[in-house]
């Protein structure tokens, strides 16, 4: 008997079009809300795109909750918001069951927590203990929360947007790399020009953002979901892909001399997933119906610097992650030999 291989549906230009366009209106209405900040605008589009998880990371005042609570207003999806801080308890987040009186006998009552919603956002994330951290493994892997040995399934689509401060900063637990590895995404917020400050000042007293409304419904969310995935990924580029994720591991033949001397572990098999996904999501932001090698650099340091683990002394070299991912872009080449049968990427 032999095994069938089901033919991938490829994206008409027609669907292309159509998608773009509702693309477009999802970006325009960041932009209203979010000044001078367009490629941070388009990678939050293209890890929402691609259905993942997002960890922003900035200074605080720079507007990253104002992002997040502006994508959830032009999505129309449900909102929950939690401060982390170091005594939430993750029955704060997850939910979490409680005795009450039913029938004249008393039982546990699960009650939901926060978690249950589409987006939720979980502000200054590091802040919290990682025991707390710890509550969101579980939900951001395989959407859904087990309390007591049952299992209770999360709202679709779920997202988690975090934001955190550096961790330089006094009062900041580390995020572990079982907890980074689950986003899809991390994106640093950097300040803006003196342009757009002076345009924020002008334009919007008390720093308040228009008041947004729904721009896609959740029809055409699922459209643009399915549209994601029909982006056509050739080999030679999913080849690319592999061969990128396997050369951050120090042990491989593939990996440049500095991630030799720097880098203690390299990038997860989620990694390859996460950079193959959002390469189609940004193939579909710029309008195109297959993935090309571009598109996995462009998303390349979002998707693999915060899965890379440096020794000690790269710092003292000023070797950063961001860095080191630039550097193994540069030394991979786009075409090269196949990846070695006995290594997982």
């Amino acid at each position: 008997m032999t095994d069938t291989v089901t033919e991938q549906r490829l994206l008409s230009p027609e669907e292309v079009t159509r998608a773009q366009r509702m693309i477009d209106k999802l970006v325009d209405g960041l932009g209203r809300a979010i000044l001078g900040q367009q490629e941070l605008l388009d990678l939050v589009t293209i890890c929402l795109l691609a259905r993942g998880h997002m960890l922003l990371e900035g200074l605080p005042g720079l507007g990253k909750t104002e992002l997040v609570k502006s994508l959830s207003a032009l999505l129309g999806l449900g909102f929950r918001r939690v401060q982390f801080t170091p005594d939430l308890l993750p029955g704060d987040i997850v939910g979490s069951p409680i005795l009450q009186d039913a029938d004249g006998s008393r039982k546990l009552v699960f009650h939901k927590g926060p978690i249950f919603a589409n987006l939720l956002l979980a502000d200054e994330i590091n802040r919290a203990t990682p025991k707390t951290q710890s509550a969101l493994l579980e939900a951001m892997q395989e959407r859904r929360v087990t309390v007591m040995g049952e299992t209770h399934e999360l709202p679709q689509p779920f997202f988690v947007l975090a934001t955190q401060n550096p961790i330089e900063l006094e009062g900041t637990y580390p995020l572990p790399e079982a907890q980074l590895d689950r986003f899809t995404f991390k994106i640093n917020v950097y300040g803006v020009s003196s342009d757009t400050l002076q345009q924020i000042i002008s334009q919007r007293q008390h720093g308040h953002p228009p008041a947004l409304s729904e721009v896609l419904t959740h029809e055409e969310m699922e459209h643009l979901f399915d549209a994601v995935d029909s982006v056509h990924l050739p080999e030679a580029v999913a080849n690319y892909i592999a061969r990128l994720v396997n050369a951050t591991h120090p042990d491989s033949s593939d990996a440049p001399e500095e991630c030799r001397k720097y880098v203690r572990y390299g990038a997860s098999p989620r990694a390859a997933i996460a950079l193959a996904g959002t390469a189609r999501a940004a193939a579909l932001l710029a309008g195109k119906p297959n993935v090309g090698f571009d598109e996995v650099r462009r998303v390349a340091v979002s998707v693999l610097g915060h899965r890379l683990v440096l020794d000690y002394s790269a710092r003292l070299e000023g070797w950063t992650q961001v860095r080191m991912v630039e550097r193994l872009v540069d030394a991979v080449p786009e075409v090269g030999r196949p990846v070695p049968q006995d290594v997982e990427v």
